[in-house]
């Protein structure tokens, strides 16, 4: 057989079927992700001395990809990020498991204090997860396109969105929204037309034709 096809994004719904099925650290990383929008490299390159709690922001200065360290790749995707509430407190839930902290650690990180592997998370922990709750598979990215849905059901702009996952060009947010605007443009007419017809206008079956125009 050939590979497992991936699913663009998963629902809230698949999301919260997803987590429990996950260990740590792969759970919270994934809460991460799909919370703040953060790239994977961004989240496996994470600080403590980066990550407010008191005032729930965080600071997205590095970058983690192919065993290297680097900067983000472009100035909008340096930011500092709000946290909600809920993640910051998974994220006291897991500073507390994490012993005997440097001013450098990171967030994520092996017994040794080395960064995790991305491909070794997906492989070992991810990918099984999803395969046994008979979900399509996701790639890390589909966090991304997760979080983007989750901020247009709350009805934030497209600039709020921009901000949040660090695109330099407005034309890459609005790529990565093509997969929802068209359910949102579905949801908006319907709301129209409950507007208009809701306790305004009853359809008689029996009515003539000619009738409504």
């Amino acid at each position: 057989t050939g590979p497992k096809p991936l699913a663009r994004f998963y629902t809230p719904t698949q999301v919260r079927k997803l987590l429990p099925e996950l260990s740590e650290p792969c759970r919270t990383v994934v809460l991460v992700a799909v919370l703040t929008g953060m790239r994977i490299g961004e989240i496996l390159a994470l600080r403590w001395k980066r990550v407010d709690l008191e005032r729930g922001t965080l600071e997205v200065a590095e970058t983690f990809s192919e065993g290297e360290f680097g900067t983000p790749k472009t100035k909008s995707s340096h930011r500092v990020l709000p946290i909600s509430s809920s993640l910051g407190d998974v994220l006291r839930q897991h500073l507390s498991r994490c012993p005997q902290l440097g001013g450098n650690d990171l967030v994520f990180k092996t017994p040794r204090r080395t960064p995790l592997s991305s491909k070794n998370l997906y492989n070992r922990e991810l990918a099984p997860a999803c395969d046994r709750i008979k979900e399509p598979r996701v790639s890390w990215h589909s966090f991304r396109h997760t979080h983007a849905t989750l901020l247009t059901e709350v009805g934030e702009s497209i600039k709020t969105a921009q901000a949040q996952l660090g695109h330099s060009d407005l034309a890459t947010t609005l790529n990565l929204y093509a997969h929802v605007i068209p359910d949102s443009q579905r949801r908006a007419v319907e709301r129209v037309a409950g507007v208009l017809f809701s306790n305004v206008l009853k359809f008689d079956h029996g009515a003539e034709s000619g009738r409504i125009n």
